[in-house]
Order: C-alpha cells, then sequence, then structure tokens
C-alpha cells in the first residue's frame, strides 16, 4: 500500500432521505491499495455510502473525490460486489466473467487473456462452461469476484458479499480474495456486520455509530499475514470492536 497516495477523499459527506439524515457529515480517506472495512449497526447507512460512492444516490453535501477528481464511473474503474448474487444465469461462468471486459469494449484477445488469469486465481478452471444454477453458493461468488478482478478496478466496493455463506465458505473466499488483493494492489473498500471478518481481512477498520450515522472509531489493524483467528491477539481487536458497535 502507497503510504502517500490517496485514492479515495470523502469529506463532510451528509445524506439525507427526506427529513431523515443518515450520513452526518462524515470525512476519511482511503489510501491507494489499503484494504478498508466498514463495520457498524444493522441499519446505520453502510450501503448508503457506497451508494453515495458510485452515484446511485445524489449527495445532500459534502464530496467524495477519486485520485482528487470527482467521482466520475466514465472515467475512474470502479467494480461493486453486492450480497445478492449478481451473475447472467443465461451466461455461461466464462461469458460473465468476460461480460465486463466487453462492456468496455477491451480487445478480445485480451478480453480472453484476462478471463483465463481470473478463472485460474479463483479455481474455475473446470467449470467455466457450466451456467450459474449449476454452481454452489461459493462458486457463483467466486464468478462475481473474478469478474470483478477481470476489469482490473482501480477501486473494488463489495457490501456484505459473504453475508449468506457458512463459516468455512467464508474463510475459503476471504483467503481467495486476500491473495487477488495482494497480487492486484487494487484499493477496496469492504462493508460487513461480521466484526470477525472484518479483523480478518482489514488493514483499517471504520467503526460507524446508528443514525444519524458519523465515525465512531478509526482502528489500523496491525496484525500480520495470514491471521490466526484464535490468537490473543486477534480476539483482543475482535472484542474491542464488538464492544465499540455493542454499546452507543
Amino acid at each position: 500500500m502507497s503510504e502517500d497516495k490517496i485514492k479515495v477523499q470523502v469529506t463532510n459527506l451528509t445524506k439525507k432521505f427526506g427529513d431523515l439524515l443518515v450520513l452526518d457529515d462524515i470525512s476519511f480517506n482511503v489510501k491507494q491499495g489499503e484494504f478498508l472495512c466498514i463495520v457498524g449497526p444493522t441499519g446505520c447507512g453502510k450501503t448508503t455510502f457506497l451508494n453515495s460512492l458510485t452515484k446511485l444516490y445524489d449527495l445532500t453535501a459534502g464530496e467524495i473525490l477519486i485520485n482528487g477528481e470527482p467521482v466520475n464511473l466514465k472515467k475512474h474503474n470502479i467494480a461493486y460486489i453486492l450480497q445478492e448474487y449478481s451473475t447472467f444465469p443465461w451466461l455461461k461462468v466464462e461469458e460473465n466473467i468476460k461480460y465486463g471486459l466487453r462492456i468496455k469494449k477491451i480487445p478480445e484477445d485480451e478480453v480472453q487473456k484476462r478471463a483465463d488469469e481470473v478463472i485460474a486465481m479463483v479455481g474455475l478452471e473446470e467449470f467455466r462452461n457450466y451456467y450459474p444454477d449449476q454452481l454452489s453458493a461459493s462458486m457463483l461468488q467466486r464468478v462475481v469476484i473474478a469478474r470483478a478482478f477481470a476489469v482490473q478496478p482501480e477501486l473494488l466496493l463489495m457490501d456484505e458479499p459473504y453475508g449468506q455463506l457458512d463459516i468455512s465458505l467464508r474463510f475459503r473466499l476471504e483467503d481467495e480474495l486476500l491473495k487477488l488483493w495482494e497480487k492486484t494492489e487494487t484499493t477496496v473498500i469492504f462493508i460487513t456486520h461480521n466484526i470477525e471478518e472484518a479483523v480478518y481481512l482489514s488493514e483499517r477498520i471504520l467503526v460507524l455509530t446508528n443514525k444519524p450515522t458519523k465515525i465512531k472509531k478509526e482502528l489500523l489493524n496491525p496484525l500480520p499475514r495470514p491471521r490466526d483467528v484464535t490468537s490473543k491477539e486477534f480476539v483482543e481487536i475482535r472484542n474491542y470492536v464488538t464492544d465499540l458497535i455493542k454499546w452507543w
């Protein structure tokens, strides 16, 4: 991770829906190549923040910059992974993964090269000609992750992508995500309600308050990788973040 380059700059971000104040004057930066996790109580506005960043919602006040410029989805290469399995059921695995590349009008030889690379990275070589309804939940999420990384995003947004998976599948996919992140040096903003997941993945954690939402705590995560979820240090950080969310 670059120590000096700021990839995302959020300044005085405020979002209202009518009279309901959801995001209340939030400011923070995300460094180039950083893996940032955002946690907070259910319904506090985590998804609203991502939807504001991707311009699905207009800001009430404040600004979000990428590389020092206002967010521009035609210019900035952003991928967004949702909790739902957003594969196209009528396309096979390989064609699902190629979809975003073709939308961006990448030359076909490069499309094939990138698709082959990410299919190998997430272990889907044997399943490239399967349709989504032939795949397990974890494989579907691998397809979505591969499709996101294929476009080589400068910023990857993930909104509770493993929330519906059991623990063993979640850990496996988290490890695959970390390998891809380390290989590509993509900047990741990862939203989760799972504190253990945040501590396992992150370099830094933002803890949000209930609505109207502010940043309650910004926490650096110094644990070395690979991380041992049973270690004293891991448990201490997990319990500390849990208490931050529990006691309002």
